[in-house]
């Protein structure tokens, strides 16, 4: 939840850190990356390609860098406010299906950087009686290095998955 937006999770990719040469924590702790080695429970929003923000949710204790890249948003929440910030978006399917798009329609920028995503203006929570579903795991998109790692998970079946398969990396 951003605001008055919100959404469902439905594609990730985990970054392992130190090891993981896709990671931006693999370069050590940097000014960029420092929340990376900071807790868990806060938010690493970075500028990708020089014009879309990421977000990614630090996942590892401290000291041991390692987050989680959302990729991908069931809209719930706010839908009309998302529109207006991705007027491009023919479908709601297309609002959030892919970080940056994501990033644009939940209005979230690097001024985010740091938050805890545990409370605030940005909050990631557990649908504690939310549907069941299955877990699809491939390799990550997008990335050079340990491009074969399956670290990609979305679910199955969702429409609002971002629809890149690991075949078409960058």
């Amino acid at each position: 939840m951003h605001g008055r937006c919100a959404g469902r999770i439905v594609e990730t990719e985990a970054y392992l850190g130190l090891e993981d040469l896709a990671a931006h924590a693999s370069r050590g702790l940097t000014g960029r990356t420092r929340v990376l080695f900071g807790p868990p429970g806060h938010a690493y929003v970075y500028l990708i390609y020089g014009m879309y923000e990421c977000l990614n949710l630090v996942a590892e204790p401290e000291g041991s860098p390692g987050c989680v890249l959302v990729r991908a948003l069931e809209p719930l929440a706010g839908i009309a406010l998302m529109r207006r910030r991705r007027p491009t978006a023919r479908r709601v399917e297309q609002l959030c299906s892919g970080p940056g798009r994501l990033t644009m329609a939940l209005g979230i920028t690097r001024k985010l950087y740091g938050a805890s995503v545990s409370h605030g203006a940005l909050t990631v929570r557990n649908w504690a009686d939310g549907p069941g579903f299955d877990v699809e795991v491939t390799a990550r998109v997008g990335v050079r290095h340990c491009a074969d790692w399956p670290l990609r998970f979305h679910m199955a079946g969702s429409r609002f998955v971002s629809g890149v398969s690991p075949a078409r990396r960058a």
